[in-house]
């Protein structure tokens, strides 16, 4: 049956590597015989987390994406390092972008963050319990980080409003509602 065997790789040529990803070109031959090129940018991942603080209110950041040429509001988020877990990840990541820790973690899930063109894989997670450190450690020196709080409700009126929010956001924050839907009813 077509669409069963998996395309054969002929050839991978690196055309990048960058600190946080490479891109390179494949030729491949479809289990049809066609053959062709695709694209790719390998990614080693990211982690994301929805932090609620004990009022309710999801904790995000406003930061400035080069590639946008502008302000995104976004859950935090980080690249995963080499063999690192990204349960790991997403704890560092959420002190150092947002100044809060999280004591209760659960995993959301995980999605592919943009298949027609990345490996890239999105960890997700609900961040509960949080408390506010006494002292935050220093942003990295290539982030524009400002931290904002919502309601669920407000963020939903931003998304519906097409204020510029990134798609690992709106889906994480998706499943963090299906997570609330899921847990009321177990």
């Amino acid at each position: 049956m077509l669409g069963q065997e998996p395309p054969e790789l002929l050839q991978q040529r690196l055309f990048y590597q960058g600190r946080k990803f490479s891109f390179d070109v494949n030729h491949y031959r479809l289990p049809n015989g066609a053959e062709g090129n695709w694209e790719c940018v390998r990614h080693p991942g990211g982690a994301l987390a929805v932090p609620v603080t004990p009022e309710g209110k999801l904790v995000l950041v406003r930061q400035y994406r080069f590639a946008m040429q502008g302000r995104l509001l976004e859950f935090p988020a980080g690249t995963v390092e080499p063999n690192e877990d990204p349960a790991d990840t997403i704890a560092r990541e959420i002190e150092e972008e947002t100044g809060y820790t999280s004591k209760k973690w659960h995993k959301l899930g995980q999605f592919p963050l943009a298949p027609g063109y990345s490996d890239e894989i999105i960890y997700a997670f609900l961040a509960e319990d949080l408390e506010k450190l006494p002292q935050p450690p220093d942003q990295d020196a290539d982030e524009d980080i400002e931290v904002v709080l919502m309601s669920p409700e407000e963020l939903e009126k931003a998304i519906a409003f097409g204020e510029p929010i990134d798609a690992k956001s709106i889906s994480s924050f998706l499943l963090y509602r299906c997570h609330l839907l899921t847990s009321r009813h177990t």
